[in-house]
């Protein structure tokens, strides 16, 4: 499962695995500070049951403090106890080594070959293997995996023409899934509709999301997405796009105008970004497409 930091729901979990892999502050209307956030994480390592493992990635912030009995490792793309070497990316397809204290896994397949995925994949075989599966279990996983709703879900991706979903929200998350389409499609231009989530979250990271956008070629920004939230005076989706970095082709439109936009422009890779309604677009969006291929 998901453990959800929300409103701190995950100190009512107690794991016996636990993959920790991000602590960026988020959901400040119910931490209040960075430092209540990190600290909600620290409590979260106590709840793992004795005999248990905690999998944390190497580079946190955060200080974990474990039970008795709990046993600790590192992960990342590229150091801890687990990680990847040997990474080949290339003609959509990418292959890597899975280094492991446990057993190392030469040239595992990914079978959603995005960049962002041989890290999580580090993550779930570590947490894998240390339940058990063997080498061609994980292999045979791995390459079977072809990603879920949403996660850099591709819905059209052909040489021409590449349409996907994602439903990244938070500005590193955001970070890490630009940086992935870079590195995928380095010679396209990359345009991304964004529907901003939260009030509180575009006040507290409009320049973190101005900063993660600017990876990519044109943003087109939708008004905020409130969910359980009543609008804050003076914070829209203009303060992201007032922080956009020169260069970068912007724009500002409702959504109820996406498809328009979508009819009226070409496109080598289009993304629909967020965790608000403009999914619910992405049918129609697929169908404009479609017959352009």
């Amino acid at each position: 499962i998901e453990a959800d930091e929300f409103d701190r729901s995950f100190h009512w979990l107690r794991p016996w695995m636990s993959v920790i892999t991000s602590t960026d502050p988020d959901h400040l209307d119910i931490y209040g500070t960075k430092e209540a956030y990190l600290e909600s994480f620290r409590h979260y390592t106590t709840l793992i049951q004795p005999g248990g493992v905690l999998i944390i990635h190497k580079n946190l912030e955060m200080k974990a403090d474990v039970q008795d009995g709990v046993k600790v490792y590192t992960y990342s793309r590229d150091e801890g106890d687990f990680h990847a070497e040997n990474v080949k990316i290339g003609n959509g397809e990418i292959t890597f080594d899975f280094i492991s204290p446990v057993e190392s896994i030469k040239n595992v397949k990914l079978g959603q070959p995005v960049p962002i995925n041989i890290e999580n994949g580090v993550a779930a075989m570590a947490m894998a293997q240390l339940n058990g599966c063997n080498a061609e279990e994980l292999k045979y996983g791995m390459k079977t995996y072809h990603g879920v709703d949403r996660r850099f879900d591709f819905k059209i991706k052909t040489d021409k023409l590449v349409f996907m979903s994602d439903y990244a929200h938070h500005p590193k998350e955001i970070y890490q899934s630009a940086k992935s389409m870079r590195e995928l499609y380095k010679d396209k231009k990359i345009t991304v509709i964004f529907q901003p989530h939260l009030y509180t979250r575009t006040r507290d990271f409009y320049k973190d999301f101005a900063d993660s956008l600017s990876l990519l070629d044109r943003v087109v920004l939708c008004d905020i997405y409130p969910a359980r939230e009543e609008p804050i005076p003076g914070v829209t989706s203009k303060l992201i796009y007032d922080n956009l970095k020169p260069g970068v082709e912007k724009e500002m439109i409702h959504k109820e105008d996406v498809l328009k936009f979508v009819e009226d422009n070409d496109f080598e890779v289009l993304v629909v970004l967020g965790a608000g309604d403009l999914d619910n677009y992405v049918p129609q969006i697929e169908k404009i497409l479609e017959k352009r291929k």
